[in-house]
């Protein structure tokens, strides 16, 4: 018999004064962590990419096939209704996860990339004109980063970039000496993909207000694995990634306000977006199913549904403690390696569960692979990010990104891999 969503364990013991988390038990939701790979027990340390999913998740995703099947929006028949009922839950259950306002939405898209694109289409494209600013920074992934040239390009805007330091973190009061009467857009990241550098994005949403821009923040690394409180930040709008988060591929969202959603043009058109369609022209429907077009992803947004209560279930501060925990024991037991460089800033007081290296001179592409042999998943490149490799002077590093499921005997298998890359190459 399958096991039903609610069925999926939390892997949380409730003592008395936190949760804690029974790592093992949280292990025991995921099925792929049973596997080998080279032959060897998968070390999945690329969680920064993508992470893994709960048995709950798959359910949830099977259950609207074998269960529902029908399109959403549409059918007046039973199952039609029980799926539009279920994929709608999911967007307020999204709301309630960040804590958005009442006049706040969530959009479904395909991920992060396209809800920053849509930004890109339906505000920036109209709103921006030659002349205006858009502020970003050199630690941004390229989906946050290209789309805005590309507006500078179309619009006559100009791209401006706050300073950042040596290690990849902004320069104190850079943001602020950035900003001008002329900056209608910041687009910065909750949490670097590189580092796990996380910046001060309240104060920064202050200071772009100040002066009359908008904010978007790109939380695809921050809100797997942090709490998120959109109506705290202020900010205009929140792009983020279910596969990052115990979800399915293929969903993202985009949160903003319902008067910034209103002043936007959709980039997508056809079905389920329109209110009324005559010869003459077309009305839209209001948000959120005017930037939602045609047939969305149902069963990624049920299984994201069922990502979202496990994560809530576990704890967002719990998990974000246990990976600063094994953060730190990665800089203990792999950064004191002879020959390992460590990116990112020293004090990791304002880093998430990030830990970007390089071993002397050896190509990150070829420590990857040794890695692999052993079973060790990591990400070797310049991860989307090429402007801070820049900074660092590198043409890539070596990440390993942990998740809840992770553990100090992965990372001690690590270092061992780290010193079987030495014997080879060094």
């Amino acid at each position: 018999m399958q096991r039903s969503p609610s069925q999926c364990t939390s892997g949380a013991v409730f003592g008395i004064n936190k949760p804690m988390l029974e790592i093992p038990a949280i292990r025991a939701d995921f099925p792929i962590l049973t596997k080998t790979m080279r032959g060897k027990p998968l070390v999945y340390l690329d969680n920064g990419a993508t992470s893994l999913k709960p048995e709950c998740v798959l359910d949830a995703e099977r259950a609207y096939y074998t269960d529902l099947g029908a399109n959403i929006h549409r059918g007046v028949y039973e199952f039609s209704e029980q799926a539009t009922v279920a994929y709608d839950a999911v967007r307020a259950q999204t709301e309630a996860f960040i804590h958005a306002p009442d006049d706040g939405h969530a959009i479904f898209t395909k991920s992060t990339t396209e809800s920053i694109n849509l930004v890109a289409y339906g505000w920036a494209l109209k709103h921006l004109k030659s002349g205006d600013e858009i502020v970003i920074t050199e630690i941004e992934h390229h989906s946050n980063f290209v789309p805005w040239q590309a507006v500078a390009e179309r619009t006559g805007a100009v791209v401006r970039f706050a300073p950042v330091a040596e290690d990849g973190t902004l320069e104190p009061g850079g943001f602020e000496r950035t900003l001008t009467a002329k900056t209608r857009l910041v687009a910065i990241t909750a949490m670097s993909n590189v580092t796990g550098y996380i910046p001060p994005v309240s104060e920064i949403v202050a200071a772009a207000h100040a002066v009359g821009a908008l904010v978007l923040v790109d939380g695809a690394q921050y809100v797997s694995h942090h709490p998120v409180d959109v109506a705290e930040w202020g900010c205009d709008f929140l792009a983020f990634s279910a596969h990052k988060m115990c979800g399915p591929t293929g969903v993202g969202v985009l949160y903003a306000r319902e008067n910034v959603l209103d002043s936007m043009d959709p980039f997508l058109f056809g079905g389920d977006m329109i209110l009324k369609v005559k010869k003459e022209g077309t009305t839209y429907a209001p948000v959120p199913a005017k930037f939602e077009a045609g047939t969305p992803n149902i069963a990624g947004v049920i299984g994201f549904g069922a990502a979202l209560s496990y994560l809530s279930n576990l704890g967002l501060k719990e998990i974000a403690a246990h990976e600063k925990e094994l953060l730190a024991y990665a800089y203990e037991r792999i950064g004191s390696i002879p020959g390992v460089i460590v990116y990112g800033p020293a004090d990791l007081a304002n880093r998430g569960g990030i830990f970007s290296f390089n071993i002397d001179d050896v190509h990150p592409h070829d420590v990857g692979t040794i890695l692999d042999r052993e079973g060790i998943a990591v990400r070797a490149g310049f991860h989307c990010a090429q402007p801070l490799m820049r900074v660092f002077g590198v043409f890539g590093t070596v990440r390993a990104s942990f998740y809840v499921y992770n553990t100090r005997e992965e990372i001690d298998l690590l270092a061992a891999g780290v010193d079987a890359v030495r014997e080879i190459f060094v």
